[in-house]
């Protein structure tokens, strides 16, 4: 079989790909529990199969009991937030690992194409990608992956809505851990990404998205931009902006290197002071009057065509 013969470790492991289980998959379960079953047939339709599916849910809707009956399924009575489902995969026994978010449905080939990748690139590989343009502000960002297909690999400051990596490398995500109070929300994925570009010396990575071949994909866009956008979606919340600022802040400030230098953030754009719509005060502002709000639409867009951010 040609996936035998790209990857040694598969026959190293097993000496035969049909046995040889490298694998395991961690879902993260809230409030979008209807869309489980689709992720969960997803990932037993990949051309390279998970040996388990954990399922960490963090309260949120109710999830059938034929549904736990195919996975590994532990249940939380309280929203631990983004960062548990890190510390629930110590508990899988594979070489590889890969995280879903709930909005993120793969293609079948997408575990193929993450080992195929890690067999040419060693690194944090994600089905959604970006380059910060900015030390101290989350956007605007270039973007790599299913919301802006990429035929060849391509180095990112951070991933999400998938990260497949080692298993080894957990004990990396862990070995520093978050400030007391820092939000449960939002940091993990720059988290990751800064611990082991300083520990392992590793970069961070999207596969290639090819426009066509969906299949090689990380996510389906079709589901991840209207799941990503229903009103549960922690980006749907505008206060989320200030904990991606505030996160991005802290980890650049204790040395997480970007892609771009601060020579090539220039040449994609101007970021000028701190993002309005992350300030609550300034959101309330407008709030109370449209007409400003309108007004200053305008001039964000207009500003951005000419490449200034404010």
């Amino acid at each position: 079989m040609a996936l035998r013969t790209r990857y040694p470790e598969i026959i190293r492991l097993s000496g035969n790909y049909e046995d040889c289980l490298l694998i395991s998959v961690v879902l993260n379960a809230y409030k979008r529990t209807e869309y489980l079953e689709s992720q969960i047939e997803a990932l037993l339709n990949q051309t390279v199969k998970p040996k388990q599916i954990y399922v960490w849910q963090n309260a949120g809707s109710k999830v059938s009991a034929n549904l736990k009956e195919k996975v590994t399924f532990v249940e939380c009575n309280k929203n631990l937030g983004v960062w548990a489902r890190f510390a629930f995969a110590l508990n899988v026994d594979t070489p590889y690992v890969c995280l879903f978010d709930d909005d993120t449905i793969p293609g079948k080939k997408w575990f193929e194409n993450c080992l195929d990748t890690l067999s040419k690139t060693e690194g944090l590989l994600g089905t959604r990608g970006v380059r910060f343009l900015s030390k101290n502000r989350y956007f605007p960002f270039i973007s790599f992956g299913w919301d802006s297909p990429n035929e060849s690999i391509e180095q990112v400051d951070i991933v999400g809505h998938a990260w497949f990596f080692k298993r080894e490398w957990l004990t990396v995500f862990w070995r520093e851990l978050p400030p007391i109070g820092f939000t449960k929300l939002a940091g993990e994925d720059m988290h990751f990404s800064y611990t082991l570009q300083k520990y392992l010396n590793l970069n961070t990575y999207v596969p290639p998205h090819p426009k066509g071949d969906p299949e090689m994909w990380g996510s389906r866009p079709d589901t991840a931009n209207f799941l990503g956008s229903s009103p549960v979606a922690i980006s749907s919340d505008l206060s989320s902006l200030n904990k991606f600022d505030t996160a991005l802040k802290f980890y650049t400030k204790n040395g997480f290197k970007l892609f771009l230098s601060s020579g090539e953030r220039l040449k994609h754009g101007l970021v000028i002071g701190g993002a309005f719509r992350s300030s609550v005060r300034i959101r309330t502002f407008f709030s109370k009057h449209p007409r400003i709000k309108n007004f200053l639409k305008i001039l964000i867009n207009f500003l951005r065509k000419i490449k200034i951010y404010i």
